[in-house]
Protein backbone atom coordinates (compact mmCIF):
# COMPACT_ATOMS: atom_id res chain seq x y z
CA UNK A 1 0.00 0.00 0.00
CA UNK A 2 1.19 3.52 -0.63
CA UNK A 3 2.90 5.01 2.37
CA UNK A 4 3.72 1.64 4.00
CA UNK A 5 7.44 2.38 3.75
CA UNK A 6 7.12 5.74 5.54
CA UNK A 7 8.33 5.52 9.12
CA UNK A 8 7.71 7.82 11.99
CA UNK A 9 10.48 9.67 13.79
CA UNK A 10 9.96 7.31 16.74
CA UNK A 11 10.59 4.29 14.49
CA UNK A 12 13.91 5.68 13.23
CA UNK A 13 16.88 3.53 14.32
CA UNK A 14 18.66 5.29 17.19
CA UNK A 15 21.99 4.46 15.53
CA UNK A 16 21.27 7.27 13.06
CA UNK A 17 21.86 9.78 15.87
CA UNK A 18 25.48 8.70 16.30
CA UNK A 19 28.52 9.34 14.16
CA UNK A 20 30.54 6.57 12.55
CA UNK A 21 33.53 8.80 11.85
CA UNK A 22 35.62 7.02 14.50
CA UNK A 23 34.27 3.51 13.80
CA UNK A 24 36.99 0.92 14.42
CA UNK A 25 35.42 -1.52 11.93
CA UNK A 26 35.71 1.13 9.23
CA UNK A 27 39.30 1.87 10.25
CA UNK A 28 40.20 -1.84 10.15
CA UNK A 29 38.68 -2.21 6.68
CA UNK A 30 40.63 0.83 5.49
CA UNK A 31 43.87 -0.66 6.85
CA UNK A 32 43.54 -4.28 5.70
CA UNK A 33 40.24 -4.58 3.87
CA UNK A 34 41.29 -4.95 0.26
CA UNK A 35 41.47 -8.49 -1.06
CA UNK A 36 45.18 -8.46 -1.80
CA UNK A 37 46.18 -7.41 1.72
CA UNK A 38 44.13 -10.22 3.24
CA UNK A 39 45.65 -12.71 0.79
CA UNK A 40 49.17 -11.54 1.72
CA UNK A 41 48.36 -11.92 5.41
CA UNK A 42 46.92 -15.40 4.76
CA UNK A 43 50.13 -16.47 3.02
CA UNK A 44 52.43 -15.08 5.68
CA UNK A 45 50.41 -16.97 8.31
CA UNK A 46 51.16 -20.09 6.24
CA UNK A 47 54.91 -19.36 6.23
CA UNK A 48 55.22 -17.86 2.74
CA UNK A 49 57.31 -14.80 3.62
CA UNK A 50 59.48 -13.88 0.65
CA UNK A 51 58.42 -11.58 -2.18
CA UNK A 52 59.13 -14.01 -5.02
CA UNK A 53 57.35 -16.83 -3.20
CA UNK A 54 54.35 -14.57 -2.59
CA UNK A 55 54.13 -13.71 -6.29
CA UNK A 56 54.21 -17.40 -7.25
CA UNK A 57 51.71 -18.51 -4.64
CA UNK A 58 49.20 -15.67 -5.06
CA UNK A 59 49.64 -14.41 -8.65
CA UNK A 60 49.39 -10.86 -7.28
CA UNK A 61 50.99 -8.49 -9.80
CA UNK A 62 54.44 -7.43 -8.57
CA UNK A 63 53.56 -3.73 -8.42
CA UNK A 64 50.41 -4.45 -6.40
CA UNK A 65 52.28 -6.81 -4.06
CA UNK A 66 54.98 -4.20 -3.47
CA UNK A 67 52.31 -1.65 -2.60
CA UNK A 68 50.42 -3.99 -0.26
CA UNK A 69 53.56 -5.12 1.56
CA UNK A 70 54.64 -1.50 2.03
CA UNK A 71 51.19 -0.60 3.36
CA UNK A 72 51.11 -3.55 5.77
CA UNK A 73 54.59 -2.66 7.06
CA UNK A 74 53.60 1.01 7.43
CA UNK A 75 50.47 -0.09 9.34
CA UNK A 76 52.59 -2.15 11.74
CA UNK A 77 51.00 -5.46 10.67
CA UNK A 78 54.18 -6.81 9.06
CA UNK A 79 57.86 -6.18 9.68
CA UNK A 80 60.76 -6.66 7.30
CA UNK A 81 63.47 -9.12 8.29
CA UNK A 82 66.66 -9.04 6.20
CA UNK A 83 68.12 -12.22 4.74
CA UNK A 84 70.80 -13.03 2.19
CA UNK A 85 71.17 -16.13 0.10
CA UNK A 86 74.82 -17.04 -0.61
CA UNK A 87 76.08 -14.98 -3.54
CA UNK A 88 72.93 -12.86 -3.72
CA UNK A 89 72.10 -9.32 -2.64
CA UNK A 90 70.43 -8.71 0.71
CA UNK A 91 66.65 -8.93 0.62
CA UNK A 92 63.77 -8.81 3.07
CA UNK A 93 61.20 -11.33 4.07
CA UNK A 94 58.04 -10.39 5.90
CA UNK A 95 56.95 -11.47 9.35
CA UNK A 96 53.78 -10.76 11.26
CA UNK A 97 54.02 -8.34 14.17
CA UNK A 98 51.81 -8.85 17.21
CA UNK A 99 49.28 -6.58 15.53
CA UNK A 100 49.37 -8.92 12.52
CA UNK A 101 49.21 -12.10 14.61
CA UNK A 102 46.10 -10.72 16.28
CA UNK A 103 44.36 -11.02 12.90
CA UNK A 104 44.21 -14.83 13.06
CA UNK A 105 40.59 -14.87 14.30
CA UNK A 106 39.65 -12.69 11.32
CA UNK A 107 41.13 -15.24 8.91
CA UNK A 108 39.45 -18.11 10.72
CA UNK A 109 36.11 -16.25 10.57
CA UNK A 110 36.54 -15.55 6.84
CA UNK A 111 37.41 -19.18 6.23
CA UNK A 112 34.46 -20.48 8.25
CA UNK A 113 32.10 -18.23 6.30
CA UNK A 114 33.69 -19.30 3.00
CA UNK A 115 33.50 -22.97 4.00
CA UNK A 116 29.81 -22.55 4.73
CA UNK A 117 28.84 -20.69 1.56
CA UNK A 118 31.59 -20.93 -1.06
CA UNK A 119 33.44 -24.23 -0.65
CA UNK A 120 34.01 -26.63 -3.57
CA UNK A 121 32.25 -30.01 -3.40
CA UNK A 122 35.54 -31.68 -2.41
CA UNK A 123 35.79 -29.49 0.70
CA UNK A 124 38.14 -26.70 1.75
CA UNK A 125 41.72 -26.69 0.48
CA UNK A 126 43.12 -25.91 3.93
CA UNK A 127 41.99 -26.49 7.46
CA UNK A 128 43.33 -24.87 10.60
CA UNK A 129 44.33 -27.16 13.44
CA UNK A 130 45.48 -26.66 17.01
CA UNK A 131 49.22 -27.40 17.09
CA UNK A 132 48.87 -28.73 20.62
CA UNK A 133 46.45 -31.55 19.83
CA UNK A 134 45.81 -31.59 16.08
CA UNK A 135 42.07 -30.93 16.37
CA UNK A 136 40.34 -28.44 14.03
CA UNK A 137 40.15 -24.84 15.20
CA UNK A 138 36.81 -23.10 15.27
CA UNK A 139 35.91 -19.57 16.17
CA UNK A 140 33.72 -19.16 19.24
CA UNK A 141 32.03 -15.92 20.26
CA UNK A 142 31.58 -15.37 24.00
CA UNK A 143 30.37 -12.48 26.08
CA UNK A 144 32.52 -11.17 28.93
CA UNK A 145 30.51 -13.29 31.40
CA UNK A 146 31.56 -16.44 29.53
CA UNK A 147 28.30 -17.22 27.74
CA UNK A 148 28.75 -18.66 24.27
CA UNK A 149 26.85 -16.63 21.69
CA UNK A 150 25.51 -18.99 19.06
CA UNK A 151 23.58 -16.64 16.76
CA UNK A 152 24.17 -13.17 15.39
CA UNK A 153 20.67 -12.15 16.50
CA UNK A 154 21.79 -12.71 20.11
CA UNK A 155 24.19 -9.75 19.81
CA UNK A 156 23.21 -6.10 19.95
CA UNK A 157 25.28 -2.99 19.46
CA UNK A 158 25.41 -0.38 22.19
CA UNK A 159 27.14 2.94 22.62
CA UNK A 160 30.76 2.71 23.68
CA UNK A 161 32.92 5.27 25.46
CA UNK A 162 34.04 6.76 22.13
CA UNK A 163 30.51 7.36 20.81
CA UNK A 164 29.95 10.82 19.36
CA UNK A 165 26.65 12.42 18.40
CA UNK A 166 26.25 12.86 14.67
CA UNK A 167 26.30 16.39 13.36
CA UNK A 168 22.65 17.22 12.68
CA UNK A 169 23.38 19.30 9.59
Amino acid sequence: MPGDDVRTEAAKPSALDWSVENCTIQRAVEEIGDKWSLIVIREIFQGVRRFDDLTVRTAIPRQVLTSRLRGLVDAGILRRVPYREPGQRARSEYRLTQKGLDLYPVLIAFQAWGNRYLVDPDGPPIEFEHRGCGEPVELVVRCAAGHEVAQARDVAGRLGPGARRRDAS
